[in-house]
């Protein structure tokens, strides 16, 4: 009957983001298939919006 602090240690078994292929950056996410920071596995265009300062590949893109 352990609900508390010692079961919480179980939680973190898993991962939910790896390395992005396209841009190398940690968020491609496992379970969706796609990457949060440049929409690999989503879109073929990069993501990007205006309001962004983006680097892909530690380049940045203007």
């Amino acid at each position: 009957m352990v609900k508390g602090t010692t079961s919480m240690g179980k939680h973190s078994n898993g991962l939910t983001h790896i390395r992005c292929r396209r841009c190398g950056r940690h968020s491609f996410n496992v379970a969706k298939g796609y990457c949060a920071a440049c929409g690999y596995g989503r879109s073929k265009r990069i993501r990007r919006y205006s309001w962004q300062n983006k680097k892909v590949n530690k380049e940045r893109l203007v």
